[in-house]
């Protein structure tokens, strides 16, 4: 499973390998909403996250982590599958600023945070253009959010750096974690002020791996969770679920829509 989003009325939508489903908590049934990548073996959905109004956001990664076949996809309350950029190895990190006006997104083997304007009444992103760099970091960006203040967190494999870079793409300060293969970072608690950081037991990616072969962690809490509280910032307001509108009861026997989902 690449990305998990609830639902307002209950249950998920998940971006698995091969599209977007969705998911019953309960049951564990899958009900496939639409399958992407199509003729694409080597590639599967990975990260994801919902914008404000609801529109579930995944990207896909290359499974051997070396050829630009990706799609950043884009599932919209009706259901609507549509293609928003493409040129893509390895998607992490989506994230939105406070004003939802810029989008963020991470390539994570092309070494590149980038920033696109961002239309919240339509859910195009545009005018993409670099917003960090970390080609030349120990480490690769792996999931982000984004807080009160606009800047930008990036939790770091590899290197186990929390990143937090300034609204100009500035690295404002790195926090260094107990573990080196971080995959996310999000604000919770009461007051969204809390810091939570999660982490990867092992890396099976070959050129993670390749890149750091004996020293993938700095102790044994490699695959935990972990938490700072009363961080001194605080989370921008929270993402949407899935739209409530979302049609169909995700327990509805019906056929996956084909595999050609309209470009934008």
């Amino acid at each position: 499973m690449g990305a998990l989003a609830l639902r307002r009325k209950g249950g998920a939508v998940l971006a698995l390998d091969d599209g977007f489903y969705f998911f019953d908590l309960q049951s564990g049934k899958l009900d496939a909403i639409q399958l992407v990548h199509a003729g694409q073996p080597r590639t599967r959905l990975n990260d994801g996250k919902c914008d404000r109004s609801g529109r579930f956001f995944a990207g896909g990664m290359d499974d051997k982590e070396e050829l630009k076949i990706c799609g950043l996809w884009r599932l919209d309350p009706d259901l609507s599958v549509t293609l928003v950029d493409d040129g893509i190895i390895c998607s992490n990190g989506p994230c939105w600023s406070p004003d939802d006006k810029t989008f963020y997104f991470a390539d994570t083997f092309q070494g590149e945070i980038w920033a696109y304007d961002y239309d919240l009444a339509t859910g195009t992103p545009d005018n993409r253009r670099l917003f960090a760099s970390f080609k030349s970091d120990s480490g690769v960006a792996d999931g982000s959010t984004v807080d009160a203040e606009g800047c930008v967190w990036n939790a770091q494999l590899i290197s186990g750096d929390l990143v937090r870079y300034a609204p100009d793409g500035s690295v404002e300060r790195r926090i260094g974690m107990p573990v080196r293969n971080i995959t996310s970072v999000v604000f919770g608690g009461e007051r969204l002020d809390e810091i939570y950081v999660t982490s990867m037991a092992r890396v099976k990616h070959p050129r993670c791996t390749a890149a750091s072969p004996r020293k993938r962690s700095r102790s044994s809490s490699r695959g935990a969770c972990f938490e700072s509280p009363d961080s001194g910032y605080g989370a921008c307001p929270n993402r949407g679920s899935p739209a409530e509108e979302l049609q169909g009861d995700p327990m509805e026997k019906r056929k996956p829509k084909g595999p050609s989902p309209t470009s934008s």
